[in-house]
């Protein structure tokens, strides 16, 4: 049994019906007042011709009459056809003179009506209009009246009227099919699309969705969804490696850790401060920093880095790193060339970018690095070079991803655990600058931080 409900609320009524129906409405409403205005316009036209037959046979025979008499006018003047159904002659008296031979001449065909819209009637004829010629002759002053019927120009448009009454119902129809089909089939695609989104699980994010061989939305929409499905893929396998990685990263200093502690509680002098200087805290100060690097990255996902912003010495901060470098790495070249640099930010988190810089080029630089500060053209520059193997080109976005490692000397043994360039780039991005990878003339990697220069003038300054 058919629910009148649904169908007396288009709301819930299907998409496919929704468009034939708006669409055929649309056209309903377009179809009917274009028909009006076409009829209008046609009718006017024809009448237009009519008046154009009325107006030149009146002129033709006023043009007589200015050399001759009206007896004496042309006969065919005066002849009936399928327009002009009368002719009469009129005199400055009043009195017909001459007229066409089924007309009576004994009165003006013609005479005027006050308020009706032509301004004048034909005496015992329907749907007729009359054109006027006044002319002077040698017999006199004389008024020519020219009768025409309109009836075949409202016949026409009565025809044409029918005929579109007729063809519209035919039309909106074939609109209406053609729109419900046309709508079922993209959403058949649809359809096809969501079915198979809603079949991806966990376990099958290397399936997509089908692309229509089309240039369409439809296809743009199957395109857009297989891009998402490749980043929520992509995100996926970041998140699978960072367990793994985090469990690795985790795994080894915790055991140290719980194995001093097990050995200080059954053997409480084995547990002595060397062990505790070298063994114990080393690892668990790796672990705080794996922790600190991850609540960083939460906290910036979540609301964005908190900065402290105030004057900030890049070259002071450079200058304190490279000398704890220097004093944890003895047989490591550090080379140091800082200019004054002045920016507005968070001091704690430039040094921190500036610490992981300087701890990703030791760990991986042969046999030294450079730190450098500049700054000019409203920029405050932080590079730093190593002569290590360097970072291929293809590969310096991917760097700045979370948990990202590079294979051969930049992986796991080198100890990094992948987060320390994803918190520079936030960090700097915080700070409305940007960082960059390039060659470096020492053979290795050189990375470059532009931060805009704090203005000259500062309080600080």
């Amino acid at each position: 049994m058919v629910d009148l409900s649904v169908l007396l609320r288009p709301a819930r009524w299907g998409l496919r019906v929704r468009s034939a129906v708006l669409s055929t409405a649309v056209l309903a409403v377009v179809f009917a007042l274009g028909a009006l205005a076409g009829l209008w316009l046609m009718y006017q036209s024809l009448l237009e011709s009519v008046d154009s037959t009325a107006s030149g046979r009146a002129s033709e025979l006023a043009g007589q009459l200015a050399h001759r008499a009206p007896g004496q006018a042309d006969d065919g003047l005066f002849a009936r056809d399928r327009t002009i159904v009368a002719v009469q002659v009129i005199d400055s008296e009043g009195a017909v003179v001459r007229a066409s031979p089924e007309v009576s001449p004994s009165k003006p065909l013609v005479t005027p009506v006050p308020g009706s819209s032509s301004g004048f009637e034909v005496a015992g004829l329907d749907d007729v209009r009359a054109a006027t010629r006044t002319v002077a002759g040698p017999d006199g002053t004389f008024t020519v009246l020219v009768a025409v019927s309109n009836e075949e120009a409202e016949e026409t448009v009565r025809n044409v009227g029918l005929v579109v009454a007729v063809l519209a119902p035919l039309v909106l129809l074939a609109s209406a099919t053609a729109t419900y089909a046309l709508v079922g089939r993209s959403l058949t695609s649809v359809e096809a699309i969501r079915r198979q989104v809603a079949a991806i699980d966990a376990g099958r994010l290397g399936d997509r969705v089908p692309v229509p061989q089309t240039t369409d939305e439809i296809a743009q929409l199957a395109v857009t969804m297989n891009a998402m499905l490749d980043r929520i893929q992509a995100s996926d396998a970041t998140q699978r490696r960072f367990i793994a990685d985090a469990s690795h990263e985790l795994r080894s200093p915790l055991a140290t850790v719980i194995a001093a502690l097990e050995l200080g509680r059954d053997h409480p002098g084995m547990l002595d401060a060397e062990m505790i200087n070298a063994t114990a805290l080393p690892e668990a100060e790796r672990i705080k920093q794996l922790i600190e690097d991850m609540l960083t990255l939460a906290a910036a996902d979540e609301n964005g880095l908190r900065l402290a912003t105030v004057d900030v010495d890049l070259d002071d901060l450079a200058a304190n790193t490279v000398a704890t470098l220097r004093h944890d790495r003895p047989g490591l070249g550090v080379q140091a060339r800082l200019e004054p640099a002045r920016v507005v930010g968070d001091p704690s988190a430039l040094q921190r970018v500036i610490r992981n810089l300087t701890d990703n080029a030791a760990a991986h630089a042969r046999t030294g690095i450079a730190v450098t500060v500049e700054s000019g053209s409203g920029t405050a520059r932080v590079i730093v070079d190593d002569d290590g193997p360097g970072i291929p080109a293809p590969e310096r976005e991917r760097v700045f991803e979370r948990f990202v490692r590079l294979e051969d000397d930049r992986a796991r043994t080198s100890g990094g655990t992948g987060l320390g360039l994803a918190i520079v780039a936030e960090i700097v991005r915080a700070h409305q600058g940007s960082i960059t990878i390039e060659d470096s003339p020492q053979g290795g990697a050189r990375l470059v931080i532009e931060l805009p220069a704090a203005p000259i003038g500062s309080p600080d300054s």
